[in-house]
């Protein structure tokens, strides 16, 4: 089993970019590129882009100086009805960059008074509580940072129909998620943290969320090809973009998938309406005044101050001595990107309708920045931070879940750090060499890493892209694969060892002396046995294949996690069983160290079902 595609293709477009985007350094010249100049790198570099991509098209606008420099499509918005993209009517899904929207209202509601981004968000909520897990409570900050310490659970984000949809706030008091870190450590992504902020925005200003979008930021832009509601509305749905999976030399059309966290990701937009929502982010408008659009830009949070963070919302990166702020987006085969180097006052949209569409922007960006932003790629001088001694070990990605059967992931997605002869990092596929204590940068890349320690003595290795968390030795992969193994040898001798015994039982043709329930012992150890090693083959083929939980856990998954709860059961039986054979005599020695040792494997594999949350998790 995977995270669905969102969540996955998230972190990736974030490694991806941070990897090939260098570090900042001292002020790298801006020049603002004319209109020709544009279309002859887009026509270059996308033509080939998407084809190598098997990308069927994708639709771009630059802005600059206050105006749209360039806007134009590329390919098919829609394969089967070969539906070129236009820039103007063609509506692609933005996905997470909707958070722009959202980050964008909770900054409305502060210039009014409204919201107090320091404040609890229990405050703004009237039907439902965020449980005060830690003494330090959730702000909006937090919320914009994704430094609230939420888990990040992927079950069931989207819906089939709008019919499935609950509303907003339903969906987000019946989700809460777990808060596994104190708020303010460490950024780990949160679709729920967005959309909570939206519903906070809904809650003081008496709209649905995509009313308010549509009459705050969207009419006074004239953004009129863009929608925050599900479906698109009748007007606009004729210009609708398709997304699509490219598999066996084929294209598969992806389904219209409703978002259940709205804020987070529903908006559909064309890239010349984009392109407004750029330059009033850039320039001003009617959307922000000056102070506080200068306040949303600032810096707002960074594990640590040599490498980069957020700026309320915005992910901030540095491209060739320039500081950019964005947000990427990834929503069953749509794959965005939205950027703004404001020093160069300077606004990029891409959008693509394939899932390979995050191999041709993570191209095409530095070659852009190559071409009209070009700066000094050295190394930058390392401020004051606060650094931490690099702890080698087993890291798991801070956005991570530990109240769901997704918990299980940790054993898939953790990474390995090495620090090796000479003091270089070997950590996620690279090697990195120490900048500054507790600073490390990627060999023959940009990408920086920080160590971390928070009062609890948690070590995090913090990076210009996601934030890692040291783990404790019982949840790292060699351990959990020992315990797994150390169940299936001694399961294994007991399932074939019955067939065995049954034989010499019948070879000798006289009664057993073995006491009933010592047999029944055997045989109920065997049965568990056979259970748990059927179990760990299917759910091990399940982790490593394509099962989708974006609706839900499938019925499928639901009937392989009955497993463990009969594996526990007939575990139980055998123990109570042995216990009883145990204290009627006859039983050899030989016998009673197997059977002991039999259940020990047994006990082994149900300490691993209850920590993963395997069992009980349908």
């Amino acid at each position: 089993m995977r995270p669905v595609t969102l969540p996955r293709l998230l972190l990736i477009a974030a490694l991806s970019l941070a990897a090939l985007w260098p570090p900042a350094t001292a002020a790298a010249s801006a020049r603002i590129p004319d209109t020709r100049e544009l279309t002859d790198f887009f026509d270059a570099a996308l033509a080939k882009g998407l084809e190598a991509s098997h990308v069927p098209g994708a639709v771009v606008s630059v802005v600059g100086g206050g105006k749209t420099l360039f806007s134009k499509g590329y390919g098919l918005a829609d394969r089967e009805n070969r539906t070129p993209f236009d820039p103007a009517t063609s509506l692609v899904r933005i996905a997470s960059i909707t958070k722009l929207f959202t980050w964008t209202a909770v900054l409305q509601q502060v210039q009014q008074g409204r919201l107090d981004l320091r404040a609890d968000v229990n405050r703004y909520l009237t039907t439902f509580r965020i449980p005060a897990t830690y003494p330090q409570p959730i702000t909006l900050a937090h919320l914009m940072n994704h430094t609230a310490g939420f888990e990040d659970s992927a079950i069931g984000l989207g819906s089939r129909s709008k019919a499935d949809v609950p509303p907003l706030g339903t969906y987000l008091a019946g989700h809460v998620p777990a808060r596994v870190r104190p708020p303010g450590e460490v950024s780990a992504y949160s679709n729920y943290g967005a959309a909570l902020a939206g519903h906070i925005v809904s809650q003081v200003s008496g709209q649905p969320y995509d009313q308010y979008v549509r009459e705050h930021i969207l009419d006074p832009l004239g953004m009129r090809h863009t929608t925050a509601s599900e479906p698109v509305p009748a007007a606009l749905a004729a210009g609708q973009a398709r997304s699509y999976d490219y598999e066996a030399g084929t294209y598969q059309r992806k389904p219209f998938v409703f978002d259940n966290l709205a804020p987070d990701g529903s908006i559909s937009a064309t890239a010349d309406d984009l392109a407004r929502f750029m330059i009033a982010h850039l320039d001003g408008g009617p959307i922000l005044d000056e102070p506080t659009l200068r306040l949303m830009h600032q810096r707002s949070f960074a594990a640590d101050p040599r490498i980069d963070g957020y700026a309320h919302g915005f992910k901030e990166q540095t491209l060739n001595g320039h500081r950019v702020i964005m947000h990427d987006g990834s929503w069953e085969g749509f794959q965005s990107v939205l950027l703004l180097v404001p020093d160069a006052d300077l606004g990029l949209f891409v959008g693509t309708n394939s899932i390979g569409g995050i191999d041709a922007v993570t191209k095409l960006l530095p070659a852009l920045f190559d071409r009209f932003l070009p700066g000094d790629r050295a190394a930058p001088s390392a401020p004051p931070g606060r650094p931490a001694t690099p702890v080698a070990g087993f890291y798991k990605p801070a956005r991570t879940v530990e109240s769901t059967v997704e918990k299980v992931l940790t054993l898939t997605n953790s990474s390995r750090l090495r620090i090796e002869d000479g003091g270089k990092l070997a950590f996620n596929g690279m090697t990195w060499s120490r900048l500054a204590p507790g600073l490390y940068q990627q060999d023959g890349g940009s990408q920086r890493l920080a160590f971390v320690t928070n009062g609890a003595g948690v070590t995090y290795a913090a990076t210009d892209g996601p934030a890692y968390e040291l783990i404790p030795w019982w949840d790292t992969p060699p351990a959990n694969v020992i315990v797994v193994l150390a169940f299936a040898v001694t399961a294994l001798t007991a399932v074939l060892g019955l067939p065995s015994a049954a034989a010499v039982r019948r070879l000798r043709k006289r009664p057993s002396r073995t006491p009933r329930a010592w047999r029944a012992a055997r045989l109920l150890a065997a049965l568990a046995g056979a259970v748990g090693l059927a179990f760990v083959v299917m759910f091990t083929l399940t982790l490593i294949g394509d099962t989708s939980i974006l609706y839900g856990i499938p019925a499928t998954l639901r009937a392989l996690l009955l497993l463990p709860l009969l594996f526990l059961a007939l575990t139980i039986a055998a123990i109570t069983t042995t216990v009883i054979g145990w204290r009627q005599g006859h039983i050899g020695i030989l016998a009673r160290g197997h059977q002991v040792t039999l259940l020990a494997g047994m006990l082994a594999l149900v300490w691993f079902c209850l920590h993963w949350n395997l069992i009980g998790s349908f």
